[in-house]
């Protein structure tokens, strides 16, 4: 047995040895882009994804998804895999798509406007800077991915929770940001749940808007239906889609409810070539 047993270890430590040999390199999916924003007065950064084929391919243009929570520690990762999965030709639910992953420095402050309410601003004591961020996601960020990046125009925005809430009021006030808005779990509950009370009658035209909730308690579900009912009426010519996803809640519905999304939003011609695979 002795002797088995040295064969054993002598076997283990030729195998370490060759692991140590082994060659080790990054994995890069993308850049990283860091600036000084002068509306928000401090440095920021973006994670970019970019699509296999994107140095192969020189001409082409793609369009690009706006991530909000978009450090590589939030959501970023998970969301990337879903824009590369989507784009697969056997999958083709979207078009190859440049993912920009918004790094947060303080998302209480950047996603909320201020509040009416005290106890809001008690809780959130840095709150109430959504509108300089929505300047400069419109003056600083647009305008910095589409003199680094090869774009075709056509943009989509993603937010959850608070990011929810920042999507809701730029597709309330600017939404001619976007072509397409995805929308998870917004916390409109903020401020009363004023927002609710200052839809434009023509803010959505034309644009796709796609809201989701998971089993989130009365206010938010509430909410989330109420936004969908006020987007969902006859004189809105865009498309508006809803997902309830009741095994779900505020913490785990984002990954679910953005594919759902890509599915609905992104799904011309995807029927056909699905079967030709």
């Amino acid at each position: 047995m002795r002797k088995y047993f040295g064969l054993i270890v002598l076997f283990l430590g030729f195998c370490s040895v060759n692991a140590v040999g082994a060659e080790r390199s990054p994995i890069v999916i993308g850049d990283k882009l860091q600036f000084s924003s002068k509306i928000l007065g401090e440095n920021r950064s973006l994670n970019i994804y970019l699509p296999s084929s994107y140095t192969k391919m020189e001409d082409k243009k793609y369009p690009v998804i706006y991530l909000l929570d978009g450090s590589m520690g939030e959501d970023f990762i998970h969301i990337a895999g879903l824009v590369q999965f989507g784009s697969f030709p056997w999958i083709n639910m979207l078009s190859e798509s440049i993912l920009v992953g918004i790094a947060n420095v303080d998302r209480k402050r950047d996603f909320t406007f201020p509040s009416k309410v005290a106890r809001d601003r008690k809780e959130f004591p840095s709150s109430g800077g959504s509108e300089k961020f929505i300047e400069a996601l419109e003056k600083e960020i647009r305008p910095l991915i589409e003199s680094e990046y090869r774009v075709n125009g056509e943009s989509t925005l993603i937010g959850q929770s608070l990011g929810g809430l920042l999507a809701t009021e730029i597709l309330f006030k600017r939404a001619g940001l976007f072509n397409h808005y995805i929308i998870i779990s917004p916390s409109l509950w903020w401020s009363g749940e004023s927002l609710l009370t200052d839809l434009p009658e023509d803010c959505c035209d034309a644009k796709s808007v796609y809201i989701g909730v998971g089993k989130e308690g009365e206010v938010m579900e509430r909410l989330a239906n109420r936004l969908f009912s006020k987007l969902n009426t006859e004189k809105n010519k865009g498309e508006v889609h809803f997902g309830y996803f009741e095994e779900l809640g505020h913490g785990d519905t984002l990954h679910l409810a953005v594919y759902d999304a890509f599915d609905r939003i992104f799904s011309a011609g995807r029927v056909e070539n699905k079967s030709e695979n």
